[in-house]
């Protein structure tokens, strides 16, 4: 095989070819059988577990919308971010 190089400034530099990373597939091993359930399960519990911030949320900032329409009714229009927030948590998982 000839040797072929990178000239970069005054340094000759060799080009290596990388050798394939793998000339032969490799064959898939079976999985563990629970690992489907553990990993539905995770998937469940960050619904879950989102879907509760957001009811918590919206309840939190329900209460808040009641007390500003008491103490100051011109400002209720500003209050009502918070819900759409917790709305965009339950909706979107963030």
């Amino acid at each position: 095989a000839q040797e072929r190089y990178c000239e970069k400034g005054e340094q000759r530099l060799p080009i290596f070819e990388a050798p394939p990373v793998c000339s032969v597939p490799f064959a898939m091993q079976p999985c563990d059988p629970s690992s489907a359930f553990f990993g539905f399960m995770g998937v469940t519990s960050a619904l879950v577990f989102a879907n509760l911030g957001a009811a918590y949320g919206t309840a939190k900032s329900g209460v808040g919308i009641a007390s500003m329409g008491v103490m100051r009714p011109d400002m209720i229009m500003k209050s009502i971010i918070p819900v759409v927030m917790a709305g965009v948590v339950g909706v979107f998982w963030l």
